[in-house]
C-alpha cells in the first residue's frame, strides 16, 4: 500500500493524457463510479489501479500525443497480480481490450470517446474484427473488464468530489489480503 500511495504522490498530481483531470482524480473517479454502482470490492480495487502503469511505466504526460504506446495495461496488471490476485489485475490488464470490444459491438461508442482515447486506441489495434471481439467475449475477465472500461470513461470531470486515497487504502488492504 506503501508503494501505491508513494507512486500516486510523485506521478498523481500529473494531467490524465489530455484530460481536465490529474492521474489521481481519475483513478478516484473511476473507483467512486465502480462503488456507486455496486461493484464488488476486488472491481472497485481495479477501477482504482487500473492506469497505474502509467505511473509505473512512466511515459510523461500525453504519450499518445507522440505517438506512445505505453502498453500500461500490462505493465499495471504485472505488477499488482503478485498484490491482489486476477480479480484486480485481470480487468485491468483487459480494459484496454474493452475498449475495443465496445468500439466493435456498441454503435456509436468510439464516436463518444474523448480525443486521446480514441488516438490512444489507434495505437492499441484499432477496432476488434468480429472475431476478435468474440474472442474477448469469452474471457471469464470480460464483463468485469468493460464494467471498468465505461467507468473509465466516465472518469474525467473537472473538480468532481471523491473518497481520497487515504479512504480507499483500507479496501486495497483486504484485496490484498484476501488474495493472499
Amino acid at each position: 500500500m506503501a508503494r501505491i500511495a508513494a507512486l500516486y504522490a510523485a506521478f498523481g498530481p500529473r494531467a490524465y493524457s489530455g484530460e481536465p483531470v490529474s492521474q489521481l482524480e481519475h483513478a478516484l473517479q473511476s473507483a467512486a463510479l465502480a462503488q456507486a454502482d455496486g461493484a464488488a470490492e476486488p472491481l472497485v480495487a481495479a477501477a482504482l489501479l487500473h492506469d497505474i502503469g502509467h505511473l509505473l511505466n512512466d511515459q510523461g504526460e500525453t504519450p499518445t500525443a507522440r505517438g506512445i504506446d505505453d502498453l500500461h495495461q500490462f505493465h499495471g496488471a504485472h505488477w499488482l497480480k503478485p498484490l491482489f490476485g486476477p480479480d484486480v489485475s485481470e480487468p485491468v490488464r483487459l480494459h484496454v481490450a474493452a475498449k475495443r470490444y465496445l468500439c466493435a459491438v456498441r454503435p456509436g461508442y468510439q464516436q463518444a470517446l474523448s480525443a486521446d482515447s480514441q488516438r490512444s486506441l489507434a495505437l492499441q489495434g484499432g477496432t476488434f474484427s468480429a472475431s476478435g471481439a468474440e474472442a474477448f467475449s469469452r474471457n471469464p475477465h470480460a464483463e468485469a473488464a468493460v464494467s471498468l472500461r465505461l467507468w473509465d470513461d466516465r472518469a474525467k470531470v473537472a473538480g468532481l468530489a471523491t473518497p481520497t486515497l487515504q479512504d480507499l487504502l483500507p479496501l486495497l488492504a483486504r484485496c490484498a489480503a484476501a488474495a493472499s
